[in-house]
């Protein structure tokens, strides 16, 4: 059986509120696999307790309880080569501001004791888009730029597993594009992704399988497209040949508005079919010009989860 990229086991992290000195939880037996190879997300609110799991896995915060192995190397036991085995970009924009892009990247390679002829500074400059800002400090660096180079810092060493938290937060549009085609070229080729982000559309286009996080729990975990059959939801909108003001009376007690002079009627799968829908239509005497459907979005999942839990 092949060893998993991660694995998380019970894990807990206990705080000490310094004001009231009362115990905070922000992990509670968290317990996730992610396979080899995986684009993974990782969802959750503020608070929730993501970047509490990311930091224990790059070995900034100590956790209270639990076992988490990289690559199959234990965080407590083989803290060198799990170190090795994972790339962590921080969602904070932290850099030594008076070194270069090169140097910063040379500095974060020699960390690892990769030898100088091993080093692949130029190939990350290049991939980054950092060519001309190479031999510019980083504090004459855009946000952008320098979470550029957070990234490249974070793939000095090659490692199998790379987590991402909150890459994009504040990136252009551009910058955003370019860096999700890299980031997929990296995962085809074998490198495992650990995802977390607010865009929630990035995670349901990126991932292929997506668990969230809340209050310290995990709460669901499953393949993408699964968790979006999740939510019995749909939404139908009609175009007829008038536009209309109202609700039609064969359409009434039905989920039905008019907007723009198109019929949105939202439904239950589950409870409700689409042919009793368009037999109403029917019978209120409409002539159809367009139909579309729209499908749940991760984000009504996500709301639905976590106002539940």
């Amino acid at each position: 059986m092949t060893q998993p990229a991660i694995e998380i086991q019970n894990l807990t992290k206990t705080y000490r509120d310094r004001k009231t000195g009362e115990q905070k939880e922000a992990l509670k037996g968290v317990d996730l696999t992610v396979p080899r190879g995986a684009f993974f997300g990782l969802l959750g609110p503020n608070g929730a307790g993501k970047s509490t799991m990311i930091n224990i896995m790059a070995g900034t915060v100590v956790k209270s309880g639990g076992t988490v192995r990289i690559n199959g190397y234990d965080i407590d036991r083989d803290v060198r080569k799990a170190k090795g085995s994972i790339g962590i970009v921080p969602q904070e924009l932290v850099l030594d501001t008076f070194f270069t892009v090169r140097q910063a990247l040379e500095i974060t390679a020699g960390y690892y004791g990769i030898p100088k002829k091993d080093r692949r500074t130029d190939e990350i400059i290049d991939a980054m888009g950092l060519r001309d800002k190479a031999d510019s400090p980083s504090r004459r660096l855009s946000g952008g730029m320098r979470r550029r180079l957070l990234i490249g810092k974070a793939l000095v060493h090659t490692p199998p597993v790379l987590v991402l938290d909150e890459p994009t937060a504040g990136v252009d549009v551009e910058l955003r594009r370019s860096l999700w085609e890299y980031v997929r070229k990296l995962n085809k080729a074998g490198t495992t992704i650990l995802l977390t982000t607010h865009y929630l559309e990035e995670a349901e286009e990126l991932c292929d399988e997506i668990a969230i996080i809340h209050k310290g729990n995990l709460i669901a975990r499953d393949r993408t497209d699964t968790l979006m059959g999740g939510v019995d939801s749909k939404q139908v909108s009609f175009t007829f040949a008038a536009p209309l003001d109202t609700v039609p009376d064969a359409l009434q007690g039905l989920q039905a508005e008019v907007k723009n002079g198109r019929l949105l009627v939202s439904y239950q799968p589950s409870k409700a079919q689409m042919s009793d829908i368009l037999a109403r239509v029917h019978t209120a005497g409409l002539q159809i010009q367009d139909i579309s459907t729209e499908e749940v979005e991760l984000e009504d999942l996500f709301i639905k989860l976590t106002s539940a839990a």
